[in-house]
């Protein structure tokens, strides 16, 4: 298994934008300088009145396969 780790700063007028949108991808730089893409759906539990703000960790298979997403 793979981890990443990113930050995340999101408002919450502009996530809903982008879950709502046609356009319903994040892409986000890990702290390794490598650029993941992830379906806005996958930060949807996260969301607060503030928007989605934290450090998370992305998990993965051998084959770059979402398994999970937490906050860390």
């Amino acid at each position: 298994m793979k981890h990443y780790y990113f930050s995340v700063y999101i408002s919450y007028l502009e996530f809903q934008r982008l879950y709502t949108g046609s356009a319903s991808v994040v892409v986000v730089t890990t702290e390794d300088g490598l650029k993941l893409q992830l379906p806005a759906i996958k930060l949807r539990p996260y969301l607060s009145q503030l928007g989605i703000r934290g450090r998370f960790r992305l998990t993965a298979d051998n084959n770059n396969k979402f398994i999970e997403l937490q906050p860390v």
